[in-house]
């Protein structure tokens, strides 16, 4: 599958080096040092980088991965979504990660299918470290970390799903993509919990069954 990531950070490069590992063509994309960028892509089998439109033009899924206040900017770098898998690993955190700028009546994820309405805009992957994505195995002794996802279109969020096992992460549908109200929030206690509390980021949630 081709994958578009928008926004290179430390999620967006983690996420892609997994996806490549498993034979996916990764395009990275939006970086603010462009030598980063190249150097990002030359180090990653099976990936190159990329203009954001590029990215898009050239992938069926796209990994969303930027910061709230470059939402924006992103969305109009890259260009016409139709038909396209926008994952959302957004949180909209206020500028000192201290709190949520929005919530409770809408999120992230609602916000940015407004402004690209003829994605499919699935939440996924928001309440995940990036460490634990950059770690030699995203494993935790034997269990996975759980990944929930929602999203209104069913087909996609399949999509999605598959993403998150081919990552090693285990995929919890979480329902319609309203539920992100509860996703976001949901990394805000992370962010307490690794830097408030001083789990650090190697943690993750993991959904328990019987």
């Amino acid at each position: 599958m081709n994958i578009g990531i928008i926004g290179s950070g430390n999620i967006g490069s983690g996420l892609g080096r997994i996806w490549a590992q498993k034979a996916h063509r990764i395009l990275f994309s939006f970086s603010r040092d462009a030598a980063k960028l190249a150097a990002l892509a030359a180090s990653v089998p099976n990936a190159a980088a990329a203009t954001p439109r590029d990215a898009v033009e050239q992938s069926e899924v796209i990994l969303f991965s930027v910061k709230w206040s470059d939402v924006g900017e992103a969305l109009r770098a890259a260009g016409p979504l139709e038909g396209k898998i926008l994952i959302d690993c957004t949180n909209p955190l206020t500028p000192d990660a201290g709190g949520l700028i929005i919530g409770q009546t809408t999120s992230a994820a609602e916000e940015i299918a407004k402004l690209a309405p003829a994605a499919k805009v699935v939440k996924a992957f928001n309440t995940v470290f990036a460490e634990v994505y950059h770690s030699s195995s995203p494993l935790f002794g034997s269990r996975r970390a759980t990944v929930f996802y929602c999203g209104d279109d069913e087909n996609a969020k399949k999509k999605v799903a598959r993403l998150i096992a081919d990552a090693s992460l285990e995929p919890v549908d979480a329902g319609e993509l309203k539920a992100a109200r509860y996703l976001e929030p949901m990394a805000m206690l992370m962010i307490q919990l690794g830097f408030g509390k001083g789990l650090g980021t190697n943690i993750a949630l993991s959904l328990i069954r019987r």
